[in-house]
């Protein structure tokens, strides 16, 4: 066993295959490579966006109140940061939060079923 086997964690969490955002903005829909697809609406991404401006880094305790996030906020854009997660421009201009697929995956639900 080499050193990079005790560096990374013993089990790979699930990636995603596909991000596909919807076309109003409205939400984020992912397809996993265990085959689960699930979605994310662009509130509760905004909601949970786990920047230091969001989060503070020493109490890990929320800087802001979730619930003044606008209904109505929609995702203009997603960039793909590494391999590892994206950060999503939202349209109150915040775009700043790296979400880790980890996180993704614990703030999306299961996608229903066309």
């Amino acid at each position: 066993m080499g050193l990079w086997d005790h560096v990374k964690p013993s089990t790979r969490p699930s990636t995603p295959v596909a991000i596909h955002r919807a076309s109003d903005g409205s939400g984020l829909k992912f397809t996993w490579d265990d085959g689960q697809e699930t979605t994310a609406s662009a509130r509760v991404l905004r909601q949970t966006c786990p920047c230091a401006g969001c989060v503070d880094e020493w109490t890990r305790q929320r800087t802001f109140d979730p619930e003044t996030v606008p209904q109505d906020i929609r995702i203009t854009d997603v960039v793909t940061v590494g391999n590892y997660a994206l950060t999503p421009t939202f349209s109150d201009g915040h775009q700043s939060g790296i979400f880790r697929w980890e996180t993704l995956r614990a703030a999306s639900t299961p996608a229903p079923r066309a």
